[in-house]
């Protein structure tokens, strides 16, 4: 991928575990100096410390993506630590499995807030940073639940991850001349972090890979690569793009 670059920074929220974690560490080893922003500090700085002991430059930055300041804090942190802000990856997220968000304003507030709202916060914050730079790349994860309805999960999960397919075409649009490329990647069923929602139950994750064409889980590298790609130069004439990387989920 053409990001080998050791000017470029890629910040990438909720990088502290599971998929964000892996694209952290996907990122460093394409060259790239890696901000982890995350409200998990202890986590956060373990795979700060991880990605500096395989070679990598990372900083990790305490960070609420629900909070504006904390977004402007990011920012100037960044700035201040390499000079710029290259590629934002949209990842911090939540599911509300549980029943108690499935039926309650609170949780659905709580989804959006976090899933829709985070992701248009770190659009509006960073997208001023690469307009300085001429252009620049953007990611935000969606998932397989914004382009289809699934049984599972509280219904703000998917009406969040949809409205991240649709704030990242408007965007795309709105930004294409000048340099900016925007694009939506959505995850299939991946390998689950131990005892996480509603993943946690055997017979769903069994359903799930019956239901998955290729029949097995997807592994969080493979996603962070496909975000790789769509960062990287090697995209520069793609934007606006839902990526589905499901195996095959999406094609059924």
């Amino acid at each position: 991928m053409c990001i080998r670059d050791r000017n470029k920074t890629a910040i990438i929220t909720g990088g502290a575990q599971g998929l964000g974690a892996s694209i952290a560490e996907v990122f460093s080893q394409e060259g790239a100096n890696v901000v982890i922003a995350d409200v998990q500090v202890e986590l956060g700085h373990s795979i700060e410390k991880a990605v500096k002991t395989m070679g990598g430059d990372a900083l990790f930055v305490s960070t609420d993506v629900t909070d504006e300041q904390s977004w402007e804090n990011l920012i100037n942190t960044s700035r201040d630590a390499y000079g710029r802000i290259d590629i934002l990856v949209n990842n911090a997220g939540i599911s509300g499995h549980s029943e108690t968000d499935h039926n309650s304003t609170a949780g659905w507030n709580r989804l959006m807030a976090t899933n829709i709202t985070g992701t248009y916060f770190g659009c509006k914050y960073v997208i001023p940073e690469l307009l300085k730079n001429g252009g620049g790349a953007i990611v935000n994860i969606s998932s397989i639940m914004g382009l289809v309805g699934g049984e599972e999960g509280h219904p703000a999960y998917g009406a969040s991850k949809g409205a991240v397919r649709s704030l990242t075409k408007t965007l795309a649009v709105r930004y294409g001349d000048r340099g900016i490329r925007i694009n939506s990647i959505h995850p299939g069923f991946l390998a689950p972090m131990k005892g996480v929602g509603a993943l946690a139950d055997t017979n769903i994750r069994k359903r799930n890979i019956d239901i998955t064409p290729l029949k097995r889980f997807g592994d969080y590298i493979e996603v962070a690569k496909a975000v790789l790609f769509l960062a990287s130069d090697d995209a520069s004439f793609i934007t606006g793009v839902e990526l589905p990387v499901d195996g095959g989920f999406t094609g059924i």
